[in-house]
């Protein structure tokens, strides 16, 4: 399975530093497992299936897509939602 990242999403790793990168491109690798591993939920409102990871104070929204991952944003837990 491959992972495919947006633009906001890298622009916001960009942002941290390297071992916070590390931590959430481990906790991303874990949600191509069978099954997926992590704190994860489908979110409200959506019906194409989005769901979230949460990666400590980290929110990681994503898609399964035919086989690949889409990592739509990732964003502190206040900020994502908005």
């Amino acid at each position: 399975m491959t992972i495919q990242y947006s633009r906001d999403s890298i622009k916001f790793l960009n942002k941290l530093d390297k071992k916070s990168v590390s931590r959430i491109k481990n906790a991303v690798q874990g949600l191509t497992e069978i099954p997926p591993q992590g704190d994860i939920q489908v979110m409200r409102g959506y019906d194409d299936g989005t769901k979230r990871l949460r990666v400590g104070s980290w929110r990681v929204i994503f898609q399964y897509q035919a086989e690949s991952l889409l990592i739509i944003d990732i964003g502190n837990r206040g900020d994502i939602y908005k």
